[in-house]
């Protein structure tokens, strides 16, 4: 689970947010803490735009969890916690998940033993299957079994059907996949299930094959969609399927050797697009953070700006008053007002522009805070600046 939040103390975020879960889970805060990982400004965006991204997924790239990423948004809408900040934040990971897409197509090309034999499976299904009607087949629910699971998932896979020799483990996955319709059988059905299967992934633990040629031979045909001919894909070590299987014409057995190459082919080309990546988010975590350093200062642009409409105001309603109610007519007083309007938006755009820090170097954020600091007593504006201080120095003091 992953709590973003915005507060002016950090120490106070944390005591306070750690409490929450406490309190809601039961658990004495000195016990959860153990098990928090914390991350903060800068680096709180960067992780989740790499979320958003995909760099951080099972699947590098994949689309899943982006839709997450949408659904805070969705669900956000007009709760008053998603204020300004949460909301630009999430917004914003939103545009940096499709802009690495796009540019990167980083989702191509499985990196994995498990994602291979998932996409390579996928891969060698005729046209007019597709892995949405293929039926599918997982033998074992062990970390391999389950990651290919999670793979067949990730690729739009909605059923399938998983051989173990407890249902323990598997129902365990089916808690923690939602919308995916597991089927569990237990090894002594595993030649059954076979036949009735396209592609079967095998995983298991096992020392010796579980599938031997004379096991396979007297089996009916894949289906018409998936060519009649079965797809077995070992990823086991020991192998699980022996090699003299491959040696009939109904089926073709792919094991981990067949895979590495296509692992390694894709991993270097996903390592490049993951450094494409890198630079794209840090480009938009640059102009993320421009844009919350210009939200720091709106206050005391609005005090100002308002300063100077009262002035505005004031100064027309006199010059109005001294004038004849003959020599006024609402076309006059509407240019008296426009030519007063005019004048003060001149004068302000000046102070306006050194007010608004871009983050872009040290210099422009310690002007920044002068500039505040002077416009505060030179127009008595009242304004709160220690907390923009005390955030202005501390990205300073991180300036090489």
């Amino acid at each position: 689970m992953e709590i973003y939040v915005v507060a002016l103390s950090q120490h106070r975020g944390v005591k306070e947010v750690t409490e929450w879960m406490s309190y809601t889970s039961g658990i004495p805060a000195s016990e959860l803490s153990q098990y928090l990982f914390l991350l903060y400004n800068k680096d709180a965006t960067q992780h989740l735009f790499e979320v958003s991204a995909g760099l951080d997924s099972l699947v590098m790239g994949e689309g899943q969890i982006l839709a997450q990423v949408k659904q805070v948004v969705k669900a956000g809408q007009g709760v008053n916690g998603f204020g300004r900040n949460i909301s630009g934040l999430f917004k914003h990971a939103i545009t940096v998940g499709k802009r690495v897409r796009t540019e990167t197509n980083i989702a191509a090309g499985a990196v994995s033993v498990s994602s291979a034999a998932v996409e390579l499976a996928l891969m060698k299904l005729p046209d007019q299957a597709s892995h949405g009607n293929a039926r599918m087949l997982v033998i074992g629910a062990g970390k391999m079994g389950k990651l290919v699971i999670k793979h067949l998932v990730a690729k739009g896979c909605k059923k399938m059907v998983v051989v173990n020799r407890t249902e323990e483990r598997v129902a365990a996955i089916r808690d923690e996949i939602n919308d995916v319709e597991i089927i569990y059988k237990p090894l002594s059905e595993m030649l059954e299930c076979v036949g009735e299967a396209d592609v079967v992934f095998t995983s298991t633990a096992s020392e010796n094959p579980l599938i031997l040629k004379q096991h396979v031979k007297e089996l009916p045909f894949a289906s018409e969609e998936a060519g009649r001919k079965r797809l077995f894909v070992d990823i086991s070590v020991p192998r699980n399927v022996g090699s003299c299987v491959d040696d009939l014409e109904s089926v073709k057995v792919y094991n981990v050797d067949d895979l590495k190459e296509v692992v390694a082919a894709n991993k270097e080309d996903r390592q490049r697009k993951a450094m494409e990546a890198q630079v794209i988010i840090s480009e938009e975590s640059g102009q993320f953070e421009a844009w919350r350093d210009s939200l720091e200062t709106v206050p005391t642009i609005k005090k100002l700006r308002g300063y100077a409409e009262r002035l505005r105001v004031g100064e027309v309603e006199k010059c109005l008053g001294k004038m004849s109610d003959d020599n006024i007519n609402k076309k006059t007083q509407k240019a008296v007002d426009d030519l007063s309007k005019g004048i003060v938006n001149k004068m302000l755009h000046g102070p306006m522009q050194h007010l608004r820090c871009d983050g872009s170097d040290s210099r422009t954020l310690s002007e920044t805070l002068e500039n505040m600091h002077a416009l505060n007593r030179m127009f008595s504006l009242e304004t709160e600046v220690s907390v923009l201080e005390q955030k202005i120095r501390a990205k300073v003091e991180q300036k090489p």
